[in-house]
C-alpha cells in the first residue's frame, strides 16, 4: 500500500495521512493497550484532509471521554436487546414482554441498524412521526422510553456520548381507547346480572370499594375482616386490608395504595356469599385443590389470570344488557370515582380511598368521571345578592 505520511502532530494526538489505494486521508490515533501491551489503534478517513483531521479529534475525544472502541460498531438494536435482557430486572413477566413486543416491532425494524453514536436527533423525530397514523399517542411515549432508556444503559457503559433521545418530543398519535364509567341504572343492572356468577364478589368490590384489578386477584382471607368490631371502644366496621397486588415482588402500584378499606352491606353480603361457595368447590376439589389462601381463585384453587377475569366479567355486562366487548374490569374503579363524584365527595376524599397519592392523578386519569365542584363562590354570592331582575341592569 503506498502511502504518503504526513509528519506526526504533539505526542498522542495521532497523525494523518494519504492512502492512495483507497484515496482517502486517513486519520490515526492510539487509544489505549491491551493486557499484553499491544497497542490500540482507532481509524478513520475522509475525502480532505480538514475531514480527516475533524475525525481524528472525535478520536480523540472520545478517548478523553472514555468512549470505548467497541462503540464505533455498537448499534442501536445491540443498545436495545441489551436493556431487554439486562435492564429490566425486576419487573414483571408480562411488563417484560411488553417492551419486548414494542421494541421488536417498532425500534428495531426501523432503528435497528444504525450505529448507536451516529444516531441523531432527526432519525427518531422521523421515526416517530411516521408511527402517529397507526400508534396512539401513549404507545408513541412508551416507544420512546424503551429508546431512551437502552442509550442511558448504553452511556453508562461508554458506548455513547449522550442521550440524544431526551431532546425529542413525542407527537400527537391516534386517540386511544377512552376509560369510561357506568351510569347509576348501568351499575345496578351489572351488580344484579353478576348475582348469579362466580365473579358476584370480585365486581361488587371493584365497584364498591374502588380496587384495582390487580389488587383483588391477591387478597387473602387473612385481610378480609366480614365481622369488624362494632363493641370496641373504636369501634371497626367489615373491611379488606389492599396490602398486596399480582404486580412483581406482590406490592400495592405505589405505597399509598397500601389501605383499609370499609366495606359496604352488600360488600359484606357478597363476600359471604363467595365464601360459601369456595368452600363447596374446595370440598369437591379434593386432593386437587392448591391452599393459596386467595379469596378469588380458579376451580382449583390457583390464583385467577386477566384472562379468566375478562371473559367472566364480559359474561356478566353482556347478560346485564350491554356490550360486554365495550367495557374492562378497570373501568368499575372509574365507575366506583364516578358515582361517589355525582353524590358530591370531595376529591381529596376519592383520591384516598382508591389509592392515589395526591388528586392530581385521580383528576387526570378520571377527569370525565369527575363532576365539577367550584360551585361554592356561585351559590354563596346568589344567596347575598339574589337572582336579580331586568330592571336592576341600570
Amino acid at each position: 500500500m503506498t502511502t504518503d505520511k504526513k509528519p506526526r502532530g504533539p505526542r498522542g494526538e495521532g497523525t494523518i495521512y494519504w492512502d492512495a489505494k483507497r484515496q482517502r486521508f486517513i486519520a490515526e490515533a492510539t487509544i489505549g493497550y491491551t493486557p499484553a501491551g499491544k497497542r490500540i489503534m482507532r481509524r478513520a478517513s475522509g475525502k480532505t484532509r480538514t475531514e480527516a483531521r475533524t475525525k481524528l479529534r472525535e478520536i480523540n475525544r472520545d478517548k478523553e471521554d472514555g468512549v470505548v472502541l467497541s462503540s464505533q460498531a455498537f448499534t442501536v438494536a445491540q443498545a436495545v436487546e441489551d436493556w431487554l435482557s439486562f435492564g429490566l430486572t425486576g419487573r414483571s413477566p408480562n411488563t417484560i414482554q411488553k417492551y419486548g413486543y414494542l421494541c421488536r416491532a417498532h425500534i428495531i425494524p426501523a432503528l435497528g441498524r444504525r450505529r448507536l453514536r451516529d444516531l441523531g436527533a432527526t432519525d427518531i423525530d422521523r421515526w416517530l412521526a411516521g408511527k402517529v397514523s397507526t400508534l396512539s399517542t401513549s404507545t408513541l411515549r412508551t416507544l420512546r422510553e424503551c429508546l431512551s432508556r437502552a442509550v442511558d444503559r448504553a452511556m453508562a457503559r461508554d458506548l455513547v456520548k449522550r442521550n440524544i433521545v431526551k431532546l425529542c418530543g413525542v407527537p400527537r398519535g391516534q386517540d386511544g381507547r377512552q376509560s369510561k364509567a357506568l351510569t347509576f341504572a348501568q351499575a345496578k343492572a351489572v351488580l344484579a346480572a353478576a348475582e348469579l356468577s362466580p365473579l358476584y364478589a370480585y365486581i361488587a368490590l371493584s365497584l364498591l370499594v374502588g380496587a384495582r384489578t390487580e389488587e383483588l386477584r391477591a387478597l387473602t382471607w387473612d385481610h378480609v375482616d366480614l365481622d369488624g368490631r362494632p363493641d370496641a371502644n373504636a369501634p371497626r366496621p367489615p373491611s379488606i386490608e389492599v396490602w398486596r397486588s399480582v404486580r412483581d415482588g406482590g406490592d400495592t402500584k405505589t405505597k399509598k395504595s397500601r389501605r383499609t378499606l370499609a366495606l359496604p352491606l352488600r360488600a359484606v353480603s357478597a363476600l359471604g356469599t363467595h365464601r360459601e361457595w369456595q368452600a363447596i368447590i374446595r370440598q369437591r376439589a379434593a386432593d386437587r385443590w392448591a391452599d393459596t389462601g386467595l379469596v378469588f381463585t380458579t376451580r382449583l384453587g390457583t390464583q385467577l389470570d386477566a384472562g379468566n377475569v375478562r371473559k367472566q366479567f364480559r359474561q356478566v355486562v353482556t347478560a346485564a344488557g350491554l356490550d360486554g366487548t365495550a367495557w374492562t374490569p378497570r373501568e368499575l374503579r372509574h365507575s366506583f370515582v364516578s358515582l361517589l363524584s355525582d353524590r358530591g365527595m370531595r376529591i381529596e376524599d376519592i383520591a384516598d380511598l382508591v389509592g392515589h397519592a395526591g388528586t392530581r392523578v385521580t383528576e387526570a386519569v378520571y377527569r370525565q368521571q369527575l363532576r365539577p365542584m367550584l360551585l361554592n363562590g356561585a351559590v354563596t354570592m346568589d344567596e347575598i345578592f339574589g337572582p336579580g331582575r331586568p330592571d336592576d341592569a341600570s
